[in-house]
């Protein structure tokens, strides 16, 4: 029975068991790097704004680049877990941690 809603799990929703299992999401370096020309693009405004002492155009400034900011760090994703021998499947893992709970 867990094997079925292992497999049901997997085709229903392949994100969550990618995020259960541990596998990073792979890098998108051209939103990396469109990040951080927007950083870029968003300090030089932000200064231009400062240079000329309109306080809207550095406002302005400040949004691009949080945008900036904002989209490299979305794109880059998290951290691959230490990589370990993994035999067992998505059900038997989490068989084996309900067991532990129950037991201590």
């Amino acid at each position: 029975m867990l094997q079925e809603m292992e497999a049901a799990l997997m085709t229903e929703d392949p994100r969550l068991v990618s995020a259960l299992t541990g596998q990073a999401k792979p890098i998108g370096r051209n939103r990396v790097l469109m990040g951080l020309g927007l950083v870029v693009l968003g300090i030089l405004v932000l200064f231009g704004g400062l240079i000329a002492k309109l306080t809207p155009v550095g406002v302005l400034g400040f949004i691009i680049a949080l945008g900036g900011v904002i989209t490299a760090i979305s794109s880059i994703g998290r951290p691959s877990l230490p990589k370990s021998p993994r035999t067992s499947s998505l059900g038997a893992r989490l068989e084996q941690r309900w067991d532990k709970r129950n037991n201590q």
